[in-house]
């Protein structure tokens, strides 16, 4: 059985330097080197050493606090006898051998360091019967042993004095090399009852065992997979050995892969030149061991080379009469437009016909409001022709790179957008737009309008050159259409190799037909509507177009007509009446109020107030331009969301009045008694 500790009979405490450690614990029979710097922990060591006095050692509660009370302080502690002492700087190496266990039962002084009262907790008598006390000793050495096998350190010197003679020195030394928290080593200093402590020294073995087996695990999957690499890469390099010598017999192996990229590179009909680079480049990778992360870059390159078209094209039958017919079935109005690209389409036919290429091609420059239309035109142009139709839009691209590509050497770097487009296409004459190119940007990543010269300069893109591809490119059969919202923002050099073609915003006669003909028809078939029949009156259109829209295109027009639909798709899943006849009274309860209101001018001119026109994106506005004179000093205010250009205007206007006085009979200095208030109400 065991026996509960207490303390010895005629114990009277001592007084002894008290040393607090911040996250250490001495156990009696151990040595430890331990390391001080606080000052009152170094006089007190000091003090000890040269007066050859035990030190009591004690861990901290909260080892943050430089200044620790006894109320941070743990009661139950070790004696100390100072071995040596090292010295480096302000701070000292002690070499401590623990004594016997002791118990603090009050601090009689704090500076210049800490001094108390100490009462001897004598170790324990260990009270069990001797078989007991091997079993426990035999058990902690077994796992000891076993730890020191899956690779835990201990010093050579506490591992020679390890015995099963004297538990209470074996079951110290043991908590001494532990690896757990201060906290958990004071719980073992505390405890009094041998079997107790025994077990839980047991217990925290057995767990620092299952983390060593579970790091030899690790290491060992890791080094058996490193052990497997390098047997691949040996054999593969001895593999690759054998074909070279069968290869010189005539007889070497083929790889699949190489032999499907040489296929490829027969088939695509590249130009001599690029060939060339091709085969040079797969002999290159048949050589290299697949373990080379190069081959992979390779690989790559020479997919991209063979799988962009070189030679396939689209057979051209087009016909002027067709090409008219699709180009009206797909939109209303744009007569002028569509002259001018049947013009075109005219000049293209004609060159087929007679083998002969433009000296010049033209580049088409659709420049328009949103929603009017422009990349729909360039899908019917590419329907008309018999081509592929490849759209790029451009919006916000300041990198230059999107247009040429990477370089071969940059990690995952691909071709420029170009070349991605013709391997979409897959034929070498697609119809090509590239959208918003107003809205192209620049930065330190350089320019790409400037990048797009050489693309739409037709004496340029015969020999287009990507940063990836590293070759040429022709260019010179692709159809080049460009779309933008405005011209001013398109460099004057690009801008140069283009043909302008303006789209003008529609009128709201020919927005009720675009409605009528084309959206009407295509909501009611897209929403399950087209059984009904729905008929809108003409008043309706007109309602839309001008109370629930304001714009030069119809992609708003699209949205309310697609919104009419849904409202009486619901009603007829609702299992509600329906009539087959839409008329304005019932657009109105379905839209509730209007959402813009119509302006128009004076009849009769009024003193004060003049009418203006303004230009918008939604085609134009009416203005109407206030003007108030009272008494003042001569000062001019405008209000109104007024930019700088019609700011100056007013002061333009002002100023003509000041400098032709005489003409329209005013006083010499009217200006200076009068102040000016200009406001624009819209």
């Amino acid at each position: 059985m065991a026996i509960i500790l207490k303390p010895e009979k005629n114990n009277s405490p001592k007084n002894m330097a008290v040393v607090a450690l911040r996250d250490a614990v001495v156990f009696p029979n151990t040595e430890i080197t331990l390391t001080f710097g606080r000052p009152q922990s170094v006089e007190a060591i000091n003090k000890a050493y040269k007066n050859k006095e035990n030190i009591f050692l004690v861990c901290q509660k909260n080892p943050r606090i430089n200044n620790p009370g006894k109320e941070n302080l743990y009661q139950i502690g070790t004696v100390g006898k100072i071995d040596n002492i090292l010295r480096s700087g302000k701070a000292i190496y002690v070499i401590v051998r623990g004594v016997s266990r002791a118990k603090l039962s009050r601090l009689s002084q704090e500076k210049p360091y800490l001094l108390g009262r100490v009462i001897d907790w004598s170790e324990l008598e260990v009270g069990q019967s001797k078989d007991d006390v091997h079993v426990l000793a035999g058990l902690l050495i077994e796992q000891l042993k076993k730890a020191m096998s899956l690779g835990k350190v201990i010093d050579p010197q506490i591992l020679g004095s390890f015995s099963s003679e004297n538990p209470q020195e074996l079951i110290n030394r043991l908590a001494m090399i532990l690896e757990i928290s201060g906290s958990d080593k004071q719980s073992l200093l505390e405890i009094d009852d041998f079997s107790k402590r025994a077990n839980l020294v047991i217990e925290y073995l057995a767990q620092e065992i299952k983390v060593l087996e579970l790091d030899q695990q690790i290491s060992s999957k890791a080094q058996d997979k490193f052990d497997k690499s390098m047997r691949e890469a040996v054999l593969k390099q001895r593999r690759d050995m054998i074909d070279r010598e069968l290869g010189k017999m005539g007889t070497k192996t083929a790889d699949p892969e190489i032999e499907k990229l040489r296929k490829k590179i027969k088939v695509s009909k590249m130009p001599k030149k690029v060939a060339q680079k091709a085969k040079s480049e797969l002999e290159r990778l048949a050589k290299m061991s697949s373990m080379n992360p190069e081959s992979g870059y390779i690989h790559t390159y020479l997919e991209w080379l063979t799988d962009i078209p070189w030679s396939k094209r689209s057979k051209s039958n087009l016909d002027i009469k067709k090409a008219k017919k699709i180009l009206d079935q797909d939109h209303y109005g744009l007569e002028k437009i569509k002259e001018r690209i049947l013009e075109h389409l005219a000049v293209i036919q004609l060159q087929s016909k007679q083998k002969e290429t433009a000296s010049s091609p033209t580049i088409l420059c659709f420049i328009g409001p949103p929603g009017v239309g422009k990349t729909s035109v360039g899908k019917s142009i590419a329907r008309a022709m018999g081509r592929k139709f490849v759209r790029v839009s451009l919006g916000g691209l300041r990198d230059e790179a999107e247009i040429r590509g990477h370089r071969r050497t940059y990690v995952g770097a691909l071709p420029g957008r170009l070349i991605q487009g013709m391997k979409e296409a897959g034929t070498i004459n697609p119809v090509f737009m590239l959208d918003e190119i107003d809205k192209v940007g620049n930065d330190f990543r350089g320019d790409p309008s400037a990048a797009l010269l050489e693309a739409l300069d037709p004496e340029q893109n015969k020999e287009f050159s990507d940063h990836y591809l590293g070759v040429s490119y022709d260019l010179s059969q692709v159809f080049f259409i460009t779309t933008g919202n405005i011209l001013d923002t398109i460099p004057p050099a690009l801008r140069d190799r283009m043909e302008i073609i303006r789209f003008p915003g529609y009128t709201d006669e020919e927005k009720y037909h675009i409605a009528k003909d084309y959206l009407w028809p295509k909501e009611t078939s897209g929403r399950g509507l087209k059984k009904n029949n729905f008929y809108l009156t003409t008043g309706v259109y007109y309602e839309i177009i001008d109370r629930y829209t304001r714009e030069a295109g119809v992609r708003q027009l699209q949205r309310e007509m697609a919104r009419l639909a849904r409202k009486l798709a619901r009603k007829i899943a609702e299992g509600r009446k329906v009539g087959r006849r839409v008329t304005v009274a019932q657009l109105r309860t379905f839209f509730g109020p209007a959402q813009f209101s119509k302006t128009a001018a004076d009849s009769q001119d009024e003193v004060g107030k003049a009418t203006g026109l303004a230009w918008t994106q939604a085609g134009g506005e009416i203005l109407f331009i206030e003007v108030a004179l009272m008494p003042g000093k001569g000062k001019t205010l405008l209000t109104g969301k007024l930019g700088d250009v019609m700011k100056e205007s007013c002061q333009a206007a002002i100023s003509y009045v000041r400098s032709h006085w005489q003409e329209y009979k005013l006083d010499k200095n009217f200006a200076e008694k009068l102040d000016i208030h200009i406001h624009v109400p819209e």
